[in-house]
């Protein structure tokens, strides 16, 4: 249970709604509503009017009210907060969805594009979790469309990420992932036995002028 002193620290955070006092609806500390009166005072209105009325905010001037124990950035808050009483500070909870119908390995195909969610980091990939009971490994050469050294160049841990299944091996419970775009997951075309040569390439030797051969013509009747 709260003690009296935790519970003042803890009370510039509650708010109640359709309170007598407004503030009370509002993330300003108690010891901070003796500011918002001395604010409502000097613009010649009410906390209420205060709180609704854009344009009596406006004649509010930080500097007017700073102490040797309220600064320039307290009041500043305290403005923004009269601006929007009620409002949530904390950033909004992005929403994260595993697909629907995948629950098992054997729900996977190679191929698949799943959202997935960072659960390790290794020196030689990162494993992510798509679903299913067994995490997925996405080695470092797929981490990223560019060359990296360190894993954690690419991704961190619990990032939502979009994940195509490369391989399943139900048997050893491996499942293999990749970041890549499929562009650069494309495998680089085969050479042909036939296109492999160790023999320098050479161009093939264009027509030759009256000069050249006439020259070629001596060197043949001199090696004769």
């Amino acid at each position: 249970m709260l003690g009296p002193k935790a519970f003042e620290q803890c009370a510039g955070f509650l708010r109640i709604p359709n309170a007598v006092n407004p503030l009370d609806n509002s993330a300003v500390h108690p010891e901070s509503y003796n500011v918002v009166e001395a604010m409502a005072a000097k613009a010649n209105s009410t906390v209420p009017e205060l709180i609704k009325n854009a344009e009596t905010r406006k004649q509010i001037k930080a500097k007017d009210f700073i102490t040797e124990t309220i600064g320039q950035f307290t009041i500043e808050d305290i403005l923004k907060e009269l601006e929007k009483p009620g409002r949530d500070p904390r950033s909004p909870i992005e929403e994260f969805r595993f697909s629907e119908g995948i629950s098992t390995m054997e729900d996977l195909k190679p191929g698949m594009k799943l959202p997935g969610i960072v659960t390790n980091i290794t020196n030689f990939g990162a494993f992510v979790n798509v679903g299913v009971k067994q995490d997925g490994l996405v080695h470092i050469s797929h981490l990223a469309n560019r060359y990296i050294c360190d894993p954690n160049e690419a991704v961190k841990l619990g990032q939502k990420v979009m994940a195509t299944v490369l391989e399943v091996d139900i048997a050893r419970k491996r499942i293999a992932l990749s970041l890549k775009e499929a562009g650069e997951r494309s495998a680089v075309r085969s050479v042909k036995p036939e296109e492999k040569s160790d023999r320098p390439v050479t161009k093939k030797a264009g027509p030759m002028n009256a000069f050249q051969a006439k020259l070629m013509e001596l060197k043949k009747n001199f090696r004769d």
